[in-house]
Protein backbone atom coordinates (compact mmCIF):
# COMPACT_ATOMS: atom_id res chain seq x y z
CA UNK A 1 0.00 0.00 0.00
CA UNK A 2 1.44 3.38 -0.90
CA UNK A 3 1.84 6.26 1.50
CA UNK A 4 -1.35 8.02 0.35
CA UNK A 5 -3.36 4.82 0.75
CA UNK A 6 -2.07 4.30 4.29
CA UNK A 7 -2.88 7.90 5.22
CA UNK A 8 -6.40 7.52 3.81
CA UNK A 9 -6.97 4.26 5.70
CA UNK A 10 -5.67 5.78 8.93
CA UNK A 11 -7.89 8.83 8.44
CA UNK A 12 -10.96 6.60 7.99
CA UNK A 13 -10.12 4.70 11.16
CA UNK A 14 -9.72 7.94 13.11
CA UNK A 15 -13.11 9.16 11.86
CA UNK A 16 -14.72 5.86 12.85
CA UNK A 17 -13.21 5.90 16.35
CA UNK A 18 -16.00 8.00 17.95
CA UNK A 19 -18.61 5.62 16.53
CA UNK A 20 -16.71 2.62 17.81
CA UNK A 21 -16.53 4.17 21.28
CA UNK A 22 -20.33 4.35 21.31
CA UNK A 23 -20.52 0.63 20.55
CA UNK A 24 -19.90 -0.23 24.22
CA UNK A 25 -16.56 -1.97 23.80
CA UNK A 26 -17.53 -4.15 20.85
CA UNK A 27 -15.64 -2.81 17.83
CA UNK A 28 -17.91 -4.72 15.44
CA UNK A 29 -21.07 -2.97 16.59
CA UNK A 30 -21.73 0.48 15.24
CA UNK A 31 -25.08 1.91 16.29
CA UNK A 32 -27.55 2.70 13.52
CA UNK A 33 -29.38 5.91 14.42
CA UNK A 34 -33.14 5.84 13.97
CA UNK A 35 -33.29 2.04 13.96
CA UNK A 36 -35.44 0.18 16.40
CA UNK A 37 -33.03 -1.76 18.62
CA UNK A 38 -34.29 -3.74 21.58
CA UNK A 39 -30.92 -5.19 22.55
CA UNK A 40 -30.47 -2.40 25.10
CA UNK A 41 -29.16 -2.86 28.59
CA UNK A 42 -31.94 -3.43 31.18
CA UNK A 43 -31.58 0.14 32.46
CA UNK A 44 -32.18 1.51 28.94
CA UNK A 45 -34.80 -1.04 27.90
CA UNK A 46 -37.90 1.04 28.71
CA UNK A 47 -36.55 3.92 26.65
CA UNK A 48 -35.65 1.58 23.76
CA UNK A 49 -39.12 0.00 23.79
CA UNK A 50 -40.78 3.45 23.82
CA UNK A 51 -38.67 4.58 20.86
CA UNK A 52 -39.46 1.39 18.98
CA UNK A 53 -43.18 1.75 19.72
CA UNK A 54 -43.09 5.27 18.35
CA UNK A 55 -41.55 4.01 15.10
CA UNK A 56 -44.09 1.17 14.96
CA UNK A 57 -47.02 3.56 15.43
CA UNK A 58 -45.63 5.65 12.56
CA UNK A 59 -45.95 2.55 10.36
CA UNK A 60 -42.37 1.24 10.36
CA UNK A 61 -42.74 -2.46 9.48
CA UNK A 62 -39.28 -3.37 10.79
CA UNK A 63 -40.05 -1.76 14.15
CA UNK A 64 -43.37 -3.61 14.27
CA UNK A 65 -41.58 -6.87 13.55
CA UNK A 66 -38.91 -6.23 16.18
CA UNK A 67 -41.54 -5.43 18.80
CA UNK A 68 -43.38 -8.61 17.87
CA UNK A 69 -40.19 -10.63 18.29
CA UNK A 70 -39.42 -8.81 21.55
CA UNK A 71 -42.79 -9.68 23.08
CA UNK A 72 -42.79 -13.20 21.64
CA UNK A 73 -39.34 -14.04 22.99
CA UNK A 74 -39.96 -12.32 26.33
CA UNK A 75 -36.55 -10.65 26.32
CA UNK A 76 -36.27 -8.31 29.27
CA UNK A 77 -39.94 -8.74 30.09
CA UNK A 78 -42.53 -11.45 30.42
CA UNK A 79 -43.62 -13.11 27.18
CA UNK A 80 -46.77 -11.44 25.82
CA UNK A 81 -48.13 -13.45 22.91
CA UNK A 82 -51.11 -11.15 22.30
CA UNK A 83 -48.74 -8.17 21.88
CA UNK A 84 -46.49 -10.26 19.65
CA UNK A 85 -49.47 -11.27 17.53
CA UNK A 86 -50.58 -7.65 17.23
CA UNK A 87 -47.19 -6.40 16.04
CA UNK A 88 -46.58 -9.36 13.72
CA UNK A 89 -50.00 -8.74 12.11
CA UNK A 90 -49.21 -5.04 11.57
CA UNK A 91 -45.87 -5.79 9.92
CA UNK A 92 -47.36 -8.67 7.93
CA UNK A 93 -49.92 -6.38 6.35
CA UNK A 94 -47.01 -4.33 5.05
CA UNK A 95 -45.44 -7.42 3.45
CA UNK A 96 -42.70 -8.01 6.06
CA UNK A 97 -41.65 -11.57 5.24
CA UNK A 98 -40.25 -12.51 8.65
CA UNK A 99 -43.32 -11.13 10.42
CA UNK A 100 -45.52 -13.19 8.10
CA UNK A 101 -43.41 -16.25 8.85
CA UNK A 102 -43.67 -15.79 12.62
CA UNK A 103 -47.40 -15.02 12.34
CA UNK A 104 -47.97 -18.16 10.29
CA UNK A 105 -46.23 -20.24 12.94
CA UNK A 106 -48.39 -18.64 15.63
CA UNK A 107 -51.52 -19.64 13.70
CA UNK A 108 -50.14 -23.17 13.25
CA UNK A 109 -49.27 -23.64 16.92
CA UNK A 110 -52.33 -21.81 18.26
CA UNK A 111 -50.34 -19.16 20.11
CA UNK A 112 -52.58 -16.23 21.19
CA UNK A 113 -55.16 -17.43 18.64
CA UNK A 114 -56.98 -20.69 18.07
CA UNK A 115 -54.87 -22.98 15.88
CA UNK A 116 -55.87 -22.55 12.24
CA UNK A 117 -53.95 -24.60 9.68
CA UNK A 118 -55.60 -22.96 6.67
CA UNK A 119 -54.69 -19.48 7.90
CA UNK A 120 -51.19 -20.65 8.81
CA UNK A 121 -50.70 -22.18 5.36
CA UNK A 122 -51.85 -19.01 3.58
CA UNK A 123 -49.66 -16.69 5.65
CA UNK A 124 -46.63 -18.98 5.36
CA UNK A 125 -47.00 -19.18 1.57
CA UNK A 126 -47.16 -15.38 1.42
CA UNK A 127 -44.06 -15.19 3.62
CA UNK A 128 -42.25 -17.52 1.22
CA UNK A 129 -43.20 -15.35 -1.75
CA UNK A 130 -41.92 -12.29 0.13
CA UNK A 131 -38.58 -13.93 0.86
CA UNK A 132 -38.73 -15.77 4.20
CA UNK A 133 -36.41 -18.72 3.58
CA UNK A 134 -37.94 -21.26 5.99
CA UNK A 135 -41.56 -20.39 5.25
CA UNK A 136 -42.03 -22.82 2.36
CA UNK A 137 -40.81 -25.77 4.43
CA UNK A 138 -43.11 -24.70 7.27
CA UNK A 139 -46.05 -24.40 4.87
CA UNK A 140 -45.33 -27.96 3.71
CA UNK A 141 -45.30 -29.09 7.34
CA UNK A 142 -48.67 -27.41 7.92
CA UNK A 143 -50.05 -29.03 4.75
CA UNK A 144 -49.29 -32.46 6.24
CA UNK A 145 -51.92 -31.68 8.90
CA UNK A 146 -54.56 -30.48 6.41
CA UNK A 147 -57.19 -32.30 4.41
CA UNK A 148 -57.17 -31.99 0.63
CA UNK A 149 -60.27 -29.79 0.86
CA UNK A 150 -58.48 -27.41 3.25
CA UNK A 151 -55.46 -27.23 0.91
CA UNK A 152 -57.76 -26.54 -2.05
CA UNK A 153 -59.53 -23.75 -0.13
CA UNK A 154 -56.23 -22.19 0.94
CA UNK A 155 -54.88 -22.40 -2.62
CA UNK A 156 -58.02 -20.71 -3.90
CA UNK A 157 -57.62 -17.86 -1.40
CA UNK A 158 -53.94 -17.47 -2.35
CA UNK A 159 -54.94 -17.29 -6.01
CA UNK A 160 -57.42 -14.51 -5.23
CA UNK A 161 -54.81 -12.60 -3.23
CA UNK A 162 -52.27 -12.79 -6.05
CA UNK A 163 -54.79 -11.90 -8.75
CA UNK A 164 -55.82 -8.83 -6.75
CA UNK A 165 -52.18 -7.90 -6.27
CA UNK A 166 -51.45 -8.20 -10.00
CA UNK A 167 -54.55 -6.17 -10.81
CA UNK A 168 -53.41 -3.42 -8.42
CA UNK A 169 -49.98 -3.42 -10.05
CA UNK A 170 -51.53 -3.07 -13.48
CA UNK A 171 -53.71 -0.13 -12.54
CA UNK A 172 -51.24 1.61 -10.22
CA UNK A 173 -49.44 3.56 -12.92
CA UNK A 174 -50.90 2.29 -16.15
CA UNK A 175 -48.18 -0.34 -16.64
CA UNK A 176 -48.49 -4.07 -16.46
CA UNK A 177 -46.26 -5.89 -13.99
CA UNK A 178 -44.33 -7.27 -16.95
CA UNK A 179 -43.84 -4.07 -18.93
CA UNK A 180 -40.32 -2.63 -19.15
CA UNK A 181 -39.28 -0.16 -16.49
CA UNK A 182 -39.15 3.48 -17.64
Amino acid sequence: MNRTGRALALGCLLLAQPLLALADGNSLLIPAPGRCSLDALPADLAQAVAACQQLAQAGDAQAQYELGAFYYDGKGTAQDLSQALNYFEQASLKGHAQAQYRLGLMFFHGEAVPANNVQAYIVLKMAAVNGAEDALDSADEVAEHMSQEEIDNATQVLGQIFRKYLSELQTADGHTPFSPLP
